[in-house]
């Protein structure tokens, strides 16, 4: 049995940042799909977030805090640059997803444009998604504009900039507006492509 063990809904975005770093750096490790606020994540999260990490004594919330400590602690592959100016960008851009991004394209656009209504047996909601859609060009935009100089977020390889990316970038694809925007860019298309293909990408795929 694994000693390290991520809990979590395999459905959140942030769950499968953990859990792709995990896969990354080639790390066994125990799956406890568990919902927000249940008795498991609320044993380590004051707050009642996912995802939530155990190994051994140590207990941690909040996904950064988790991938570091993976990161960290095991051996592999580094997940972050190496050189610090890169490695500082790879940060900035980890901001900006989990600060900026997640907000807009999570949880305005996808969760309450697409899932929600559809939850409740309607169609997706076109208000809330016109009204933020200028928030989602303007946020493909500046991604797509930072990959045009460079395959990866942050320095010459896949980090944990790119991590932290992929699981939003996959939700976005299978969406109306998004998803055109998508492919219509070669150049979000050819990341989205390279990176779908990864191993971790695929051993997290959340279920249907």
């Amino acid at each position: 049995m694994p000693d390290l063990n991520i809990i979590g809904v395999p459905q959140s975005t942030y769950v499968r940042v953990v859990r792709m770093a995990a896969e990354e750096k080639g790390v066994p490790y125990a799956f406890d799909p568990q919902p927000p606020h249940s008795d498991p994540v609320t044993a380590v999260h004051p707050f009642g977030k996912v995802p939530v990490m155990r190994h051994g004594d140590v207990e941690l919330c909040e996904s950064r805090a988790i991938a570091s400590y993976i990161d960290n602690t095991f051996d592999g592959p580094a997940l972050m640059p190496k050189e610090p100016a890169a490695a500082a960008r790879a940060e900035q851009w980890i901001s900006i997803v989990n600060t900026i991004m997640d907000q807009s394209l999570v949880r305005r656009y996808f969760l309450a444009g697409y899932v929600f209504p559809q939850r409740e047996g309607r169609e997706p909601d076109a208000t809330v998604i016109s009204e933020v859609m200028p928030d989602v060009e303007r946020q493909l935009s500046v991604i797509e504009d930072s990959l045009a100089k460079s395959d990866y977020l942050s320095g010459d390889g896949f980090s944990l900039a790119d991590i932290n990316l992929m699981p939003i970038l996959f939700y976005l694809k299978g969406t109306s507006e998004a998803g055109a925007r998508i492919d219509n860019s070669e150049t979000l298309t050819k990341y989205f492509e390279r990176n779908v293909a990864r191993p971790s990408f695929a051993a997290t795929m959340p279920p249907t």
